[in-house]
């Protein structure tokens, strides 16, 4: 029986609904052989996710999702297998997290200036010990406080760019993340390529050509972003460059509809693929 891979999701250490302990549970309970848990920039969630997929009987594969920008737009970067204690890289996150939670007071005064009741102090107690505390944060609190039916209502109504709750944040240049991730002896793939607004005029093959000679080693092709005709031309794209494919839930518990696990999944010949790389540059 082939393995079923997942390898991209997300626990509480970012904004996710699930400790890494429940989220490996999770991925065993949905028969997941392999699952990465891919946090939004930090290593924190690691650790416990190690010792709960032990328990659990799935391998886990370490990384993050990095916020970055390319040519104005926002795009994110999975990194697999860097390492943690690469200065730069370390340098790097910790530059995109304070820009991830020095705006929560900025979008907080900007609900609260439309008259949504609501604190700093709930935003907390929504992201509890997370390292990343961000919108899905907020968009909680907005649904705890009633004001919102989920996470979905919350982003369309207030806090997506162009919402009257939108503040613009820091962000690093895809290119030089790309990079970073490879000196850090990581393998960068571009998570839901053309999800996000994103599509082929702004992420076309001569843009992911080009990113792919600064090290970029994979696509996300098969997301819940990607409808069936996308999924083909982003195959095609990484068989052009000879890319790794992956497909993934992004799963976030509770807080993501339509993100089951394992409802998309990577083929074990391009995990190899992908494992293969991180072997050649250090990680693994």
């Amino acid at each position: 029986m082939s393995s079923r891979i997942d390898l991209h999701t997300h626990s509480r250490a970012s904004d996710g609904t699930q400790s890494p302990t429940e989220l490996m549970e999770a991925a065993a309970a949905a028969g997941l052989d392999v699952v990465g848990l891919t946090d939004h920039d930090s290593f924190a969630g690691w650790d416990e996710a190690a010792v709960a997929a032990g328990r659990a009987g799935v391998a886990l594969v370490r990384g993050i999702e990095i916020s970055a920008r390319y040519d104005g737009l926002g795009v994110h970067l999975l990194a697999y297998l860097p390492d943690p204690t690469h200065p730069p890289l370390v340098a790097a996150l910790a530059r995109i997290l304070d820009g991830r939670t020095s705006r929560m007071p900025a979008v907080v005064a900007r609900l609260r200036a439309i008259g949504i009741e609501i604190t700093e102090a709930d935003v907390a107690a929504e992201a509890g010990d997370s390292v990343a505390t961000g919108r899905p944060h907020i968009a909680d609190a907005l649904v705890r406080l009633g004001v919102v039916a989920d996470r979905d209502e919350a982003f369309a109504r207030y806090l997506s760019a162009g919402r009257p709750g939108y503040v613009d944040r820091y962000a690093a240049d895809l290119g030089d993340m790309v990079g970073l991730v490879v000196a850090a002896g990581g393998v960068p793939v571009i998570a839901h390529p053309w999800g996000r607004g994103n599509d082929l005029a702004s992420l076309g093959e001569e843009q992911l050509d080009g990113l792919a000679a600064r090290g970029l080693a994979g696509l996300e092709v098969d997301h819940q972003d990607h409808d069936d005709a996308a999924r083909v031309s982003l195959r095609g794209i990484a068989r052009n460059l000879d890319l790794v494919v992956t497909g993934s839930s992004d799963h976030h518990g509770a807080g993501k509809v339509g993100h089951d696990l394992g409802c998309n999944t990577t083929a074990p010949e391009e995990l190899e693929r992908l494992l293969d790389l991180a072997r050649v540059s250090g990680g693994g």
